[in-house]
């Protein structure tokens, strides 16, 4: 597998699992279930199963803060993401398409971008959300 691909199923496995506890969960549930009717129509309707029960398992782990089953489910879904791009690496194009349609509803902070250029004594701080400084 390209790593590319292999980077694509870690990143959408980790934000599947991410979204099951939002409000994007009902969208991204259909999502994923059409991906896989598209790509491996024998498979939707278990991958479908599979979904609502990671779901019930990612809710219950995070309100015991079980951090550690969290991420065994954010690897479980890598797995299934990776061998579905192996299988149909035409599934790539429309992973990443409704990923870019999944995350913005998420409710996540957008991406933060900075860029800065010190010269001489300067001193450059910068921070993606709260930044507390103590000099003395």
């Amino acid at each position: 597998m390209d790593p590319e691909a292999a980077l694509l199923a870690q990143s959408a496995g980790i934000t599947l699992v991410t979204l099951m506890t939002t409000d994007a969960w009902q969208r991204t549930r259909d999502g994923v279930t059409q991906l896989w009717r598209r790509m491996q129509p024998h498979r939707a309707e278990a991958v479908a199963a599979e979904l609502a029960a990671t779901r019930d398992d990612v809710l219950a782990a995070e309100a015991a803060g079980d951090r550690e089953s969290v991420d065994e489910l954010h690897a479980e879904w890598q797995g299934r993401l990776r061998r579905l791009l192996v299988a149909r690496p035409d599934a790539a194009a429309e992973l990443r398409a409704l990923l870019g349609e999944l995350e913005p509803r998420a409710g996540t902070d957008p991406a933060v971008v900075q860029h800065a250029r010190a010269s001489g004594q300067a001193r450059i701080q910068q921070a993606g959300r709260d930044q507390h400084i103590t000099e003395r």
